[in-house]
């Protein structure tokens, strides 16, 4: 109304035109002339009444207008409107055009625009954030916990409950896990698109290490094993921001209201397993959906099955199970270690790097995106899994190695080999051991030929030399086409420290003086003695015999 004043008093007292004022009060000419033109309807001039204040004055200039015949037109009802426009593809326009269907005298675009926006004003704070139906799914745990007992042992482990509520309808999952890990977080959101029917175009979780491993405003670095959950159910994975509980205003509320109608109804209950507590939570969730709303009609469960049940993505044909991502290096013998066991993968790519999808029962190797070995989970540490299809052609062979393939190769260069191979795992403490004599014997054919490799091992067996060097020797220096002696050759060993057969035979005679105290010396008469006897003893019974 102080516009309203300038204009009256620079017209009327100093005498200015339409278009100085204009200037001067730097609005357009066309409101001065309005301005005017009201006031003149009114009967007001410059000086105004000093006892007509603004109120006063706006009701002179602007007086009501009696209600017409288009002032009764139905209105349109704005709470409905806005769970339309939940659903994908309802705009205003569209709404429009279906009141004017119902009620042709309505209101215009416009005003029934003007009408919505008024109404949307007056809401709460809490409602002014508008989701497409099936488009987000908010999930976070509870701060709370709840206590189970172990039967076995009478230990208190703290189960975690999860939350998941939608965003249209605020239909909430609740169920309690073990731990918090990315196990869970990842199983909770696939046990919440199985219990809601369907998935959701999008999921908000919180930040915690398991799901979101660096955090960032505008590029958070998401784990791995979360990010090929998501993969699976087809969803966006777009995480709350750092302190920004409103990103995830229906979570927070969802776990307000399942710590109040759940874990606060359970606190004075024992529960002895996981099992036994959530099946009490199932029926405190089914009661939590069906209760009536305070601020609006219906339930969470009217809404999800009107707004977010019909705009759900339908579930993967392929069940869902938790997958662990992990790094790995191929070692030289084409194997990687995963807990402390070896799994094979072709030997082409030994001494790359893989990444390992592990399940409960089955372990991938992925080069890129392609997979390039597949095994069940073994949980005996210390031990091999290998595929003979991953293994080059002459550890396949080695691998199936037996002794009666090693006897039947042998027969197949000749009988010679055959028997000798027999004999080389007859002489070893187990026939095993003689495998890779055998193996090195059979590639002695490349270089000497089957006859003349058959013709070594039949010396080799003659003469006892069960060795590869053996054979190997023969055939180097042409031995094996030598004949063998049909006696083997008995040459006289002789030793200075070894007698002959004739000294145990023929008794010895020995000359045997006996020395006397005095100088003078006399003679004996020599003795006779057998082998065994010595100088100054007889053995067993026997005594010297002397004249």
């Amino acid at each position: 109304m102080r516009m309203i004043r300038e204009v009256l008093r620079l017209h009327h007292s100093c005498g200015l035109s339409h278009k100085k004022v204009a200037t001067a009060l730097k609005i357009s000419h066309g409101a001065v002339g309005e301005y005017l033109k009201r006031a003149s309807a009114a009967g007001l001039s410059w000086p105004v009444d000093d006892d007509l204040d603004d109120e006063q004055l706006e009701s002179k200039l602007y007086p009501k207008v009696a209600p017409s015949k288009e002032g009764c037109r139905p209105q349109p009802d704005c709470a409905a409107m806005r769970e339309e426009l939940k659903k994908k593809g309802v705009t205003l326009s569209l709404l429009w055009a279906e009141y004017r269907e119902n009620h042709p005298e309505g209101c215009g675009f416009s005003q029934f625009c003007d009408i919505y926006k008024k109404f949307n004003r007056v809401l709460a704070i809490s409602m002014r954030m508008p989701h497409e139906a099936g488009e987000k799914a908010f999930s976070d745990f509870a701060g709370s916990t709840l206590p189970i007992i172990s039967e076995v042992t009478g230990e208190v482990h703290q189960a975690h409950l999860f939350v998941c509520a939608l965003g249209a309808s605020s239909y909430t999952f609740a169920k309690l896990y073990s731990d918090e890990t990315t196990a869970s977080w990842c199983n909770g959101h696939a046990d919440a698109f199985t219990f809601f029917g369907g998935a959701t175009v999008k999921v908000v979780p919180d930040n915690p290490k398991a799901v979101i491993t660096k955090a960032s405003r505008y590029e958070p670095d998401i784990n791995a094993s979360f990010a090929q959950m998501a993969a699976h159910f087809d969803v966006a994975v777009i995480p709350a921001r750092v302190r920004k509980p409103q990103d995830k205003a229906k979570v927070e509320a969802g776990v307000g209201l399942a710590t109040r109608w759940i874990l606060a109804v359970l606190r004075k209950t024992t529960f002895f397993s996981l099992r036994e507590a959530n099946d009490q939570v199932a029926k405190l969730l089914h009661r939590l959906n069906e209760k009536k709303f305070q601020k609006r009609p219906g339930s969470r469960q009217s809404l999800f099955d009107e707004l977010d049940k019909p705009a759900l993505r339908p579930l993967p044909s392929s069940q869902y199970e938790f997958c662990e991502i992990r790094s790995a290096t191929i070692g030289m013998d084409y194997h990687f270690a995963f807990e402390n066991h070896m799994y094979s993968v072709p030997f082409k790519y030994r001494f790359g790097k893989v990444i390992l999808r592990v399940t409960d029962t089955t372990i991938e190797a992925l080069l890129g995106n392609k997979r390039i070995a597949s095994h069940s989970r073994s949980y005996n540490q210390g031990s091999f899994t290998t595929l003979p299809e991953h293994q080059p052609r002459e550890h396949k062979d080695y691998g199936n190695w037996s002794p009666e393939i090693i006897v039947e190769r042998g027969s197949k260069v000749g009988p010679g080999t055959s028997a000798l191979f027999e004999a080389i795992m007859a002489s070893r403490p187990v026939a095993e051991q003689g495998f890779r004599s055998c193996v090195g014997i059979l590639k002695l054919r490349k270089t000497f030929g089957d006859e003349r490799l058959d013709a070594a091992c039949s010396k080799a067996l003659a003469i006892r030399g069960l060795s590869y060097k053996a054979v190997k020797s023969l055939l180097k220096y042409g031995l094996e086409a030598r004949p063998l002696p049909e006696k083997p050759l008995q040459l006289k060993l002789i030793h200075s420290n070894l007698r002959e057969t004739n000294s145990f035979n023929t008794p010895v005679s020995l000359e045997i003086c006996n020395v006397n105290s005095s100088d003078d010396r006399q003679s004996q008469e020599p003795q006779t003695i057998r082998h065994g006897q010595c100088s100054g003893k007889s053995t067993d019974d026997e005594e010297f015999t002397g004249t």
